[in-house]
């Protein structure tokens, strides 16, 4: 049920929950976005006979919340509730939660069971975890790659600003997917001019994600589709211009010198962007992994063969998963 509100609840987890009596289920319920009711609001709310809640149990992935921020805390809704068992999957390591929710609930006489499925629990939420524990996003490297290693062709003065595709269409509508569970999607200077990407989920159904380019010299020309205002646009800049083509456009100066990837990571964190698909171009790529700062990668193989071009990244590690979309191959690595 949490797995609902992938895409839609940041900066929130991802919480469902479900309430039992007598090995049968009475009320379920998942937090859809930010500033609306939890989980175990709407999973309380939906038992029509309040009266059975006393004797019944509450299952929820994450620790329930027993802090006052745009809704109530949910530990106290349980208390009033009389709800008197809870089974928790793991401990929100937020420090606004963080064990308080758990303690409230034992302060007044609830049995707490914490850790069941703590595993898949914890990484439903990585992104939420990550975002708290590691102080950065959640960080996912996307790229698509020929047959022969490339992941574009050579470009010149006289080529078409527009992407040279190498994924079949399957491939193209799951990325558009991955981009609306995603909070932000970032692309360097060089595919930004090269392929003047609108980086939105137009196919799939969805929220389009914060949109991020390095742009050091500020060469992205505003009439670009980057710039077009539909979407929050973040663009890291060496020089911040007196005015922004508009009111959706930020800019963020950062020194272009130094640690590039974890000043974007600390940049990124200020503004409470909890997952990031980095998708380009190579040495934009290639950067993050130097560093080691990213969690998956996810990289397309196209059945394309350009015979020379731009090379593709290299991660220098083995798949841990590998899948097929129609004559597609997609290689799955994990890296935390």
């Amino acid at each position: 049920m949490a797995k609902n509100g992938l895409g839609t609840t940041y900066p929130n987890p991802l919480v469902g929950s479900v309430i039992v009596l007598n090995d049968k289920i009475i009320g379920e319920g998942w937090h859809q976005k930010a500033g609306e009711p939890h989980a175990e609001v709407n999973a309380i709310n939906s038992v029509k006979d309040k009266s059975l809640l006393k004797q019944a149990t509450i299952y929820v992935n994450l620790e329930p919340c027993s802090h006052y921020g745009k809704t109530p805390p949910c530990a106290n809704l349980i208390v009033e509730n009389r709800i008197k068992k809870v089974v928790i999957g793991s401990i929100d390591t937020n420090s606004k939660v963080s064990g308080k929710g758990i303690l409230h609930l034992q302060n007044n006489g609830c049995e707490v069971i914490v850790g069941v499925l703590e595993h898949e629990c914890l990484n439903l939420n990585k992104r939420f975890f990550t975002y708290h524990n590691k102080k950065r996003p959640f960080i996912i490297l996307k790229w698509a790659e020929t047959q022969d290693g490339f992941i574009d062709k050579l470009r010149d003065k006289n080529s078409e600003n527009s992407p040279n595709w190498i994924s079949n269409v399957y491939s193209q509508q799951l990325v558009h997917k991955m981009r609306a569970e995603e909070q932000a999607i970032l692309v360097g200077t060089n595919t930004a001019l090269n392929d003047n990407p609108k980086l939105n989920a137009r196919n799939w159904l969805g929220l389009d994600p914060v949109r991020i380019v390095l742009d050091k010299s500020l060469k992205v020309p505003v009439h670009y589709k980057l710039f077009d205002g539909s979407v929050k646009t973040i663009v890291f800049t060496e020089k911040v211009p007196d005015k922004s083509p508009n009111e959706n456009t930020l800019f963020e100066q950062i020194d272009f010198s130094k640690n590039l990837p974890k000043q974007i990571c600390d940049a990124l964190y200020n503004l409470e962007i909890q997952s990031l698909i980095v998708e380009g171009g190579a040495k934009t790529l290639q950067t993050f992994i130097a560093e080691n700062l990213w969690d998956e990668a996810c990289v397309f193989v196209g059945n394309t063969i350009f015979e020379n071009g731009l090379s593709a990244p290299d991660l220098k590690k083995v798949p841990n998963e590998i899948r097929k979309i129609s004559d597609d191959t997609i290689k799955i690595y994990v890296n935390y």
